[in-house]
């Protein structure tokens, strides 16, 4: 009988025992869990609320650029014409003129800089044009032809330091293909700064050799890719080597875009049309007394070199 109770005792003590260690590690389990939800919802809390800021902020700035308004007397409208400025290459290679060199690009943008010129978006000089929207009288767009990996590690920094706007017509079968040109990442991180990326074609073939539907063709592939690649449309391109004709013309507007530049010498405006703009090349071989010829006389290409 006395073995017999001591059997139940033991028993009845392990049941008991059995039953603390159960709901102790039931305590422990619910506490961490409680414990890892507060933190994992704090995280969470601080990320989406971080997500929002920079998304807000991102949002603004688009906004500034987007409903930038110009006021105020010193105002043009576009019975008027624009200087845009196109360059290739910001390096030095002796001998070549379209590689202007890093120091000479700065030079020329402090001198935008302190003379107090305006530095317009590609969408800006469209509401210019099109839409009459007036801009700062001393108002310049600043482009770059082909989307050498340079406009990143030289211009990029000085457009930068300056604040200005500027855009680039990229060849798009480069893009992470060729050594020497810019990366898709290089042209993401530049397209969320501010620096416009359009389109100069696929693989930089003169437009006016080719038939209407080889240039519709080259157009479109190209501006697809960047609307794809940047998540944005992409409504510019300036035609390479500046070469175009009729058929040109008429695959640049099916192909979508709003605006075309050519090489041809002469500041821009809206009696030329729409899909034959001139541009200002700007050498290596130009002196800075040059450049200010070019930025200042309208009629510079009449009146001298």
């Amino acid at each position: 009988m006395e073995n017999k109770n001591i059997k139940i005792l033991i028993k009845v003590a392990l049941i008991f025992l059995i039953v603390i260690i159960t709901y102790g590690i039931y305590r422990v389990k619910s506490y961490h869990t409680i414990d890892n939800g507060k933190d994992d919802n704090k995280i969470n809390f601080k990320f989406d609320e971080t997500k929002k800021e920079n998304v807000k902020k991102n949002d603004n700035q688009l906004k500034a650029v987007k409903d930038r308004k110009f006021t105020g007397e010193d105002l043009k409208y576009n019975s008027k014409s624009i200087p845009i400025l196109y360059y290739h290459s910001i390096d030095y290679e002796k001998g070549n003129e379209l590689r202007v060199p890093k120091e000479k690009f700065r030079e020329e943008m402090q001198y935008l800089k302190k003379n107090g010129y305006t530095t317009l978006t590609m969408n800006e000089f469209y509401d210019f044009l099109v839409y009459n929207k007036p801009v700062p009288n001393k108002s310049v767009v600043i482009t770059f032809d082909d989307g050498y990996k340079d406009n990143y590690e030289n211009a990029f920094p000085i457009l930068k330091e300056y604040g200005f706007k500027a855009t680039i017509f990229i060849i798009t079968s480069t893009i992470d293909n060729e050594k020497g040109f810019l990366t898709s990442s290089q042209l993401k991180e530049m397209e969320d700064y501010g620096i416009d990326i359009e389109s100069h074609t696929v693989n930089h073939d003169k437009l006016d050799r080719l038939t209407y539907d080889e240039q519709l063709k080259t157009l479109k592939n190209s501006k697809d890719f960047l609307e794809k690649l940047l998540d944005k449309k992409v409504n510019y391109i300036a035609y390479p080597y500046g070469e175009w004709n009729q058929d040109t013309v008429k695959a640049t507007k099916a192909a979508g875009y709003n605006l075309a530049f050519t090489t041809v010498a002469g500041w821009a405006n809206k009696d030329e049309g729409l899909y034959t703009l001139d541009r200002v090349y700007v050498s290596a071989n130009h002196g800075m007394d040059e450049f200010q010829r070019r930025l200042t006389n309208v009629n510079y290409e009449n009146t001298g070199q």
